[in-house]
């Protein structure tokens, strides 16, 4: 980048929040065709910076350039004028909207001498030429409801471009997307470097950095830690500037001897998801489940908790057949589910960490039938200890902590149950390097505890690193099964995707 002028600045940035502050003196930049990774722990003050270059808030100090002159946003409507856009990871879209609509929205085209018809040919027209342009084959006139969140990501990016978008920040990209939908992402990232516009892409997963990043800063506790060139980084380098200490192994590969089966599937069915699924669980053991979005992960996590019923199939704990009509009835027989999205399905954000932690287990709190604050507030204390929840209070909101302490909330829910069985559904989705370290550590000491547990993620060098043995879906079946020492990123994504020849 070496006489190269930036097309965005900020310079010595401070953001104060009542009692925090967010940002202290950071400065970055961003060149033309290039890709800026900022990375750093939840709360290290990246999303604060983010909203502030694209005009949701403004410094307390510190100046803005664009192309080497000032400016000020009053909110994100002119920061979009200028040509900065951001995508936000929880995408908004108007789902009862067409796409088309969606894209061009408060700026749809009106019909020659009739100001207040919309001319629709020319919405239809000009939408699927953007469309074109990211590689989202879409009918504009599809309701944005029938669109997957990677259809949903590219629509976004698709209105961005629509509005001449000079630097487009993307939070988090890929947090719901499979291999295939982060590759066709990247694609699309390296055709706006090759149309000049600049790229600041967040996100936990390092190797993502390093596939598509030219630069790379780190901020830490609302500083900035560091800039290098991509080719100077190295993960555990980068590591160590984001947490401030060394993390040793990012998971905890530790693994004993199995002990008898503790969860038994056989033949489970559920008509158009499920196809004959059969699988075991053994007590101490950690079964990573792989495959593609859309194979029947989830759907099966669902089915052995009772959210979802099945139509034939038989469930087995510890040797004998359970009947599993409800999330109740799981939870009676000791199986616990963290599901994939925290948010929405994990917690109730507006309750207070101990309310959240102490829900499944209310009733054994309870004496005489009223609930025990006693016995909460003892419970609560230990799981936050145990599991280093960083919380002010255990009647601090959960919607106020980090990404990685609501994720330990949910698992806190589940330990205090004495789970004989945990159903882990992408347990590290959107959380930093430092709160995976702690959830995988965790999870391994489930494990040498005794309980069983059935582990469904993305991240393939996670399955790696903490299974016994992985399985793989794909179309609602499992269609191969590696023990530890054979499972390789090759052979699970050949099986994922069919390539049957590839494995072997």
């Amino acid at each position: 980048m070496a006489g190269a002028r930036p097309v965005l600045e900020a310079r010595n940035i401070r953001k104060r929040f009542p009692g925090v502050l967010a940002l202290d003196d950071v400065s970055i930049t961003v060149f033309p065709g290039e890709v800026l990774a900022v990375v750093g722990e939840n709360g290290a003050g990246k999303s604060t910076l983010m909203k502030i270059l694209s005009g949701a808030l403004q410094p307390d100090e510190g100046q803005i350039l664009l192309d080497g002159r000032p400016v000020e946003f009053a909110d994100p409507r002119q920061a979009l004028e200028l040509g900065i856009a951001i995508i936000y990871q929880e995408l908004s879209p108007i789902d009862n909207l067409t796409v088309g609509e969606n894209v061009l929205l408060g700026r749809l085209p009106r019909r020659p001498g009739l100001p207040i018809a919309v001319d629709w040919p020319e919405v239809w027209r000009r939408t699927a030429e953007l469309l074109e342009r990211v590689g989202a084959p879409i009918d504009p006139r599809t309701p944005m409801s029938r669109l997957s969140v990677a259809q949903k990501q590219m629509v976004e990016i698709a209105r961005a471009l629509s509005q001449n978008v000079r630097v487009l920040i993307l939070d988090e990209p890929t947090s719901a997307l499979s291999l295939q939908e982060t590759e066709k992402l990247f694609e699309i990232i390296r055709g706006l470097q090759a149309k000049g516009v600049a790229v600041i892409y967040i996100s936990h997963r390092l190797e993502e950095v390093f596939a598509i990043a030219q630069r790379v800063t780190v901020l830490r506790d609302g500083k900035l830690v560091g800039t290098l060139p991509i080719e100077e980084a190295t993960r555990e380098g980068l590591i160590r500037m984001m947490v401030g200490r060394e993390l040793g192994s990012l998971f905890a590969p530790e693994k004993g001897d199995p002990g008898p089966v503790r969860l038994e599937v056989r033949g489970l069915r559920r008509a158009g998801v499920l196809h004959d699924v059969s699988l075991t669980v053994r007590a101490g053991e950690i079964v990573g489940l792989a495959g593609l979005v859309g194979s029947g992960r989830t759907e099966l996590a669902r089915c052995l908790f009772g959210v979802d019923p099945y139509d034939s199939g038989e469930i087995l704990l510890d040797g004998r057949p359970v009947t599993i009509r409800s999330p109740r009835d799981a939870v009676e027989l000791g199986i616990g589910l963290v599901p994939e999205d925290r948010k929405l399905q994990g917690l109730v954000l507006i309750l207070t960490v101990r309310e959240n932690m102490t829900l499944p287990t209310l009733p054994r709190l309870a004496r005489l039938g009223f609930p025990s604050r006693r016995r909460e507030r003892a419970l609560v204390g230990q799981y936050i200890e145990r599991l280093r929840i960083r919380t002010p209070s255990p009647e601090q909101r959960v919607v106020n902590l980090s990404g990685g302490n609501q994720q330990k909330v949910v698992l806190a829910r589940w330990l205090a149950t004495d789970p004989k069985v945990l159903i882990l559904d992408e347990p590290t989705r959107g959380i930093d390097v430092g709160a995976k370290a702690e959830v995988h550590a965790i999870v391994a000491q489930l494990a040498r505890e005794g309980v069983g547990i059935l582990m469904i993620s993305s991240e393939l060098p996670e399955i790696l690193a903490m299974s016994h043995r992985v399985l793989v879906m794909r179309q609602g079946r499992i269609v191969a099964e590696f023990p530890h020492g054979e499972a390789t990123e090759e052979r699970i994504l050949a099986a994922a995707t069919g390539e049957q020849a590839l494995v072997g």
